[in-house]
């Protein structure tokens, strides 16, 4: 089983950053795809960013394609995702999930286990 623990969010203004940090334990996979998901009030959750755990290749939502950046910290089995230049509307819950796979998919029900997520609020 992995674990799945997610921290940095917070409040920020419009045009500011955040850095949230996805820490795995337990169970690890050959194989894996690392993403991030988030969630607003009211709507469904939608995907934001992935990474393939072994070479590194990453994919991102048009919603936040040059602003974000998802990247990964093998020593520490972490993943990062830098937010910069944020926008009321990236307001939502953000959590990160791993996919026991190494092709990456942006549909939630492709991954395997889910953190409990962070609230990132970015007032206008």
């Amino acid at each position: 089983q992995v674990q799945l623990v997610e921290s940095g969010g917070g409040l920020v203004q419009a045009g500011g950053s955040l850095r949230l940090s996805c820490a795995a334990s337990g169970r690890t996979f050959s194989s894996s795809v690392m993403g991030w998901f988030r969630q607003a009030p009211g709507k469904e959750r939608e995907f934001v960013a992935a990474i393939r755990w072994y070479g590194g290749y990453t994919y991102y939502a048009d919603s936040v394609k040059g602003r974000f950046t998802i990247s990964r910290d093998s020593a520490k089995n972490t993943v990062l995702l830098q937010m910069n230049s944020l926008k009321p509307e990236d307001t939502a819950v953000y959590s990160c999930a791993v996919r026991a796979s190494n092709y990456i998919t942006t549909t939630p029900e492709g991954y395997d286990a889910w953190g409990q997520g962070t609230q990132v609020t970015v007032s206008s």
